[in-house]
């Protein structure tokens, strides 16, 4: 029986984790939960599941008196700081995920990821949490996809290969794409996720992270790790070797596999998740359109940058994205404002967690300004 502590829990990927904790209830307890806003469906989980203790990270009422209960980012932190539990799932969206996954990982836990965020902001030194004994198992469909790819054969690859469904506005021209809307960004071809994340789709922003977090999750260096679009999402990802040979990781398109992966490996377990039904089946790729989704290439440019450069392109994004949302920027601007704090940042050395905080707070208000000037 593994203890599994869960931020996150009224989210996509946390309802991914607790179908696959229900299934496998002789295997899995859950001993320690989070949510935002949405206090109602955390306390359906609570009086589900029976944790111990409930983290809620906004102020919204929740009664006390049936756990251990914390409030605030503060909370997540002193969630991640108990003793009480094997495996710590950071489906946060945010910073929020950061410094709980260090702690986990200082304290020896094994931490399923799926918060882009944390890589992408402190991926030094969420590597440098790693060499005190904790394990990260990535929960994001691609990474877990390339986690298994490499799994025993890491010196023979050659190449990373990440796909991307290509978003809502694949084959688009940004001619096209002036008058978007929030509601016509949020259709997303084949996968069901929260706004932001979904957002980040539609601009492929979703690939930068999983470019910058492919590199720290894995070591490869950046001119080692390519995006294809592939409209189906058949093929999570592919491991090109040294003989030129590629290997893929394929399957239907659902998150409650690599959360089951993360939570079992090194076992894999039976998967309510049906068959990929190869028959008929046609595999299709492209290269990006850099120019329409022009936020693309900054994955490379700030890997190459280094220090800071990936958390202000993280943090200018999500300012950027939340000011679409609220109707205060237009679609197309979203890469505006990005470029605009990226080219106007220089990188510093990130040694310590408030190196990354002031960057990541320089960013923000940089972005807001962008926002306001267009």
């Amino acid at each position: 029986m593994k203890t599994v502590a869960l931020l996150g829990a009224t989210g996509s990927i946390g309802k991914s984790a607790l179908s696959v904790m229900a299934r496998y209830p002789e295997r899995f307890r859950l001993v320690a939960v989070s949510g935002h806003r949405n206090n109602e469906a955390l306390l359906e989980i609570a009086q589900r599941f029976r944790p111990e203790a409930v983290a809620i990270t906004s102020d919204a009422p929740f009664p006390a008196e049936k756990w251990r209960l914390y409030r605030g980012n503060e909370g997540l932190v002193e969630l991640a700081e108990r003793e009480d539990y094997d495996i710590l799932i950071v489906a946060t969206v945010g910073l929020a995920g950061a410094l709980p996954t260090i702690k986990a990982l200082e304290r020896g836990k094994r931490v399923a990821l799926a918060n882009k965020e944390t890589l992408v902001s402190f991926g030094p030194l969420v590597n440098k949490a790693l060499k005190k004994g904790g394990e990260l198992i990535p929960v994001d469909s691609e990474h877990s996809a390339l986690f298994q790819l490499l799994e025993g054969r890491r010196s023979e690859v050659s190449r990373l290969i990440i796909t991307s469904s290509g978003g809502p506005f694949r084959g688009k021209k940004p001619s096209a794409l002036k008058s978007v809307t929030p509601a016509q960004a949020l259709r997303h071809p084949t996968w069901s996720m929260g706004p932001k994340i979904t957002i980040d789709s539609a601009t492929l922003m979703n690939k930068v992270l999983e470019v910058i977090e492919a590199h720290f999750l894995f070591g490869f260096p950046p001119e080692s790790i390519s995006v294809l679009i592939h409209p189906t999402s058949t093929v999570h990802a592919l491991v090109q070797l040294r003989d030129n040979t590629l290997l893929a990781h394929m399957g239907v398109p659902d998150m409650r596999v690599p959360v089951q992966y993360a939570l079992t490996y090194p076992e894999r377990l039976p998967s309510d998740v049906p068959e990929l039904d190869l028959r008929g089946l046609t595999l299709e790729f492209q290269e990006p359109d850099s120019q329409t989704f022009r936020l693309l290439p900054l994955a490379w440019e700030a890997l190459r940058r280094g220090g800071t450069a990936p958390a202000v392109l993280n943090a200018a994004n999500e300012v950027a994205v939340y000011a679409f949302l609220e109707g205060r920027l237009p679609f197309l601007g979203i890469a505006d404002v990005v470029e605009d704090v990226f080219n106007e940042h220089t990188p510093l050395p990130v040694n310590e967690i408030k190196d990354v905080l002031e960057a990541d707070a320089w960013a923000r208000d940089r972005a807001e300004s962008a926002v306001g000037r267009l």
